[in-house]
């Protein structure tokens, strides 16, 4: 099996039951505690080989996972469910997991994923406007994953699917040179 089949497998329960009748837990919220976990086991070490390593015993991983999520207020549902990926020895791959539990979600709850990068980090309103602008282009209700990338100078790229709209000033250089190139071979 490979890593995205694993992943997908554990994501796929979960969303099982945090979308199930009668879920404890709110789905984007057992999302955003698991991101809130994930965040603190890729910035320490000495928590991810803790906890990946065969020769700490299960029994003490998941006392660990109990003290952190009770700090982090984990939800019961989160916090078995990191229990399970200690016993399965998946623990180790919860960012993909994570991921992969985000984009199920997405698809379950009717939204389309979009990852947009743009110049700066952009205001509420130029959030609610673009994300306005990219339902009406997917035809559907849209998540956006926001990243900054100052590379860009200016405007926003966003992929939605396989499609990407660059709105980009850099993007819009490269339009301009390729029209000007195609016009100079002519």
């Amino acid at each position: 099996m490979t890593l995205s089949a694993i992943a997908t497998r554990y994501a796929d329960a979960l969303a099982d039951v945090v979308t199930g009748a009668g879920a404890e837990v709110r789905p984007h919220d057992a999302l955003a505690e698991l991101q809130a976990f994930e965040a603190i086991f890729r910035s320490s070490a000495d928590l991810r080989y803790a906890l990946s390593s065969p020769a700490v015993p299960a029994s003490r991983k998941k006392a660990v996972v109990a003290r952190l999520g009770q700090a982090l207020g984990l939800s019961r549902i989160t916090r078995n469910f990191l229990f399970v990926l200690i016993d399965h020895r998946r623990i180790g791959r919860l960012a993909e997991i994570v991921e992969v539990f985000e984009q199920k979600l997405d698809q379950r709850l009717g939204f389309v994923g979009a990852q947009v990068v743009s110049a700066r980090t952009l205001t509420e309103t130029q959030n609610k406007a673009l994300n306005a602008v990219l339902e009406r282009l997917a035809g559907k209700r849209i998540h956006m994953r926001l990243a900054v990338d100052e590379s860009l100078v200016g405007g926003v790229v966003a992929r939605i699917g396989s499609t990407v709209y660059d709105g980009s000033v850099r993007g819009q250089l490269r339009s301009l040179e390729r029209r000007l190139t195609a016009q100079g071979a002519s």
